[in-house]
């Protein structure tokens, strides 16, 4: 979904959840849930909520927040079979590993997610429809009512569950990638077909680098990447291109990221996966001067770009003005029809669990849509 006529404007997906949605899927997670009613209506409350506030902020293209999910992959572990909590040492970024007085410092403070860690332990199939029906049903109501018409869904990547849900049943990684293609297949399908964007989430082509891949050589994440694209195509192949958007992912966490893979080691990878449209990091400080390797690739003339023209770690709000030069910039690149503007990643990738204030959330997000104004005036 782009527009002739003025910049849109979007987000990665996940926005924070009030306290009473984190509650019970931490129950839910927990296998402690007792009122499944009241988890209904409570989700349902937050994704009317949360559409209205991003309606009335100037966001075009909104989502459901991930209000149903506990994150952006583990989700899975209530929808497939073959998953199981398992107890397994948390994954940490190298660049934190690298200055551990700041690591451990986050840790104390509470500023690590908490969740149960699925692990693949059977083969893996799809459970139960029902968990996303509900997601579609509840957010298909909560877009009539706040009147928006443009709305994206939320999925993860075969890539990303692989990367960060560890595999004790597959003999291959790549038989586990098309087992998780197989299985997501069908919610990418499923999201498509009740008329919403799918995005898929794959922040395992950049920050898999250097959480899975911290020791191999670049080449030979790389070539693993390579395969999980492999895999994502196989997933999208009944679903048409402009109907799908992919978000690239360095890591929505303050840090100090010295080890994050450039932009243009895996750029070629990345544009070889079928969905039209790339959201990327574009603002945070380890990201924006990158804005350059976009403009030097050879980009397909199908391909939109949502570059984050908000940084999705700081309690800062950017200046409408700034964002409008972010925006200018890429639509020097690609041409002011193929640009959206976004987020560098979501403001709520865990529930109960984000750096940005609720409010100041959504404060950034009017910040955006006023820049998205001001760089229209001066493109059209």
């Amino acid at each position: 979904m782009h527009s002739q006529d003025r910049i849109l404007t979007t987000h990665v997906g996940s926005l924070p959840r009030p306290q009473s949605v984190v509650d019970l899927l931490f129950a839910q997670d927990r296998g402690e849930l007792s009122d499944e009613r009241l988890f209904d209506e409570t989700v349902r409350q937050a994704i009317r909520d949360v559409v209205a506030r991003q309606r009335a902020a100037g966001v075009d293209i909104v989502s459901d927040g991930e209000m149903s999910k506990i994150s952006y992959a583990t989700y899975i572990r209530h929808r497939f079979t073959g998953f199981e909590p398992g107890e397994v040492p948390r994954a940490v970024p190298a660049d934190l590993d690298e200055f551990p007085a700041y690591r451990d410092r986050l840790a104390r403070e509470g500023a690590t997610p908490k969740y149960l860690r699925p692990v693949c332990k059977g083969p893996i199939a799809v459970k139960d429809v029902g968990p996303l029906q509900r997601d579609i049903a509840r957010f298909r109501d909560a877009l009539a009512e706040a009147g928006a018409t443009g709305a994206f869904m939320t999925a993860a990547s075969p890539g990303v569950v692989a990367v960060f849900q560890p595999n004790d049943y597959y003999p291959t990684r790549d038989a586990y990638l098309q087992a998780l293609a197989e299985a997501l297949k069908s919610e990418y399908e499923t999201i498509v077909g009740a008329g919403f964007l799918l995005q898929v989430d794959c922040p395992d082509l950049a920050m898999g680098r250097h959480i899975q891949f911290r020791d191999a050589s670049d080449q030979e994440f790389i070539r693993n990447a390579e395969m999980q694209v492999e895999a994502l195509n196989y997933a999208l192949s009944d679903i048409p291109a402009e109907s799908v958007r992919m978000h690239l992912c360095w890591g929505n966490y303050e840090g100090p990221h010295t080890h994050d893979i450039p932009l243009e080691g895996i750029l070629p990878v990345v544009l070889k996966a079928k969905p039209s449209a790339i959201a990327f990091e574009a603002s945070n400080p380890r990201h924006a001067h990158e804005w350059v390797v976009w403009r030097d690739a050879d980009i397909p003339e199908d391909k939109v770009l949502i570059p984050g023209v908000l940084d999705s770690v700081s309690n800062f709000v950017e200046h409408p003005q700034l964002v409008a030069n972010r925006i200018m910039q890429f639509a020097a690149i690609v041409g002011r029809e193929h640009v959206i503007a976004g987020t560098d990643c979501g403001f709520g990738t865990f529930a109960g669990f984000g750096r940005v204030d609720p409010d100041i959330c959504f404060a950034k997000l009017a910040s955006l849509a006023e820049g998205a104004v001001l760089a229209s005036e001066q493109l059209w």
